[in-house]
């Protein structure tokens, strides 16, 4: 017998959640609901949800914070976070993204938009790139264990900037562009913009440290990840 998947909808509304909960359950979700970030985490210890909803105006705790922290544990780090909110314009999208978010849905939203950006993060979940190592120049990157290293010094990533990672070290030297990116990384998903990747590949820089320099803009083109790479030295600095 397959089992639903289950959704965590973290909002402090109820009949917000509740129309959320009614339409998961007709469409095939097994929805749990949690009015604030104490309940949340308490329902997430005792069940792992496949996707969760989070509210970004909570008592309490908020959902950018709750979506950090969340992104920092190991057990729920590569469970998706799809963010709710009436915040609307770029900056805090980006913030969103940044906090940990896999996507964003500005209130008031479609029951159609909401359904069909869950299965799509829900699609995007299993790794397109499954296992194996690579290793260009000092980066290495092994998928099987989830480990990243360069010059011997492990790198924390999150879980898409991983994936993100993963696919450019599998394509060194090829330019991609951002729909290319999303596409491949992603997965097809007409609803994520391309400023998505501008915001992953900064956090992947950022992530990666001084091997943050082998991941190259190429202006009017995308991304790529080279090989040649030159890290400044302490003196330089």
């Amino acid at each position: 017998m397959r089992t639903l998947p289950r959704v965590l909808i973290v909002e402090d509304e109820p009949a917000i959640a509740e129309l959320i909960a009614v339409n998961l359950r007709h469409n095939g979700f097994q929805p749990t609901w949690a009015m604030d970030g104490a309940t949340a985490q308490r329902e997430l210890d005792a069940v792992l949800p496949d996707v969760i909803l989070l509210d970004w105006m909570l008592p309490g705790e908020s959902g950018l914070s709750l979506a950090r922290k969340w992104r920092a544990n190991a057990r729920t780090r590569q469970t998706p976070i799809l963010m709710l909110t009436a915040r609307g314009d770029e900056a805090d999208r980006v913030a969103g993204l940044d906090a940990g978010a896999d996507d964003y849905i500005a209130k008031p939203f479609s029951t159609r938009e909401m359904l069909a950006r869950i299965r799509a993060v829900l699609r995007r979940r299993v790794p397109e790139h499954a296992g194996g190592q690579v290793t260009i120049g000092d980066l290495h990157l092994d998928a099987d264990t989830y480990r990243v290293s360069f010059r011997g010094q492990a790198l924390k990533l999150g879980p898409t900037e991983f994936k993100l990672l993963h696919f450019l070290m599998q394509h060194a030297e090829r330019v991609h562009s951002r729909g290319q990116l999303l596409d491949k990384v992603w997965g097809d998903h007409v609803f994520i913009e391309e400023r998505t990747v501008d915001v992953h590949v900064k956090r992947l820089r950022e992530a990666m440290g001084a091997a943050g320099v082998m991941v190259e803009t190429v202006r009017g083109a995308g991304y790529r990840l080279t090989g040649q790479v030159q890290v400044p030295s302490a003196v330089g600095q």
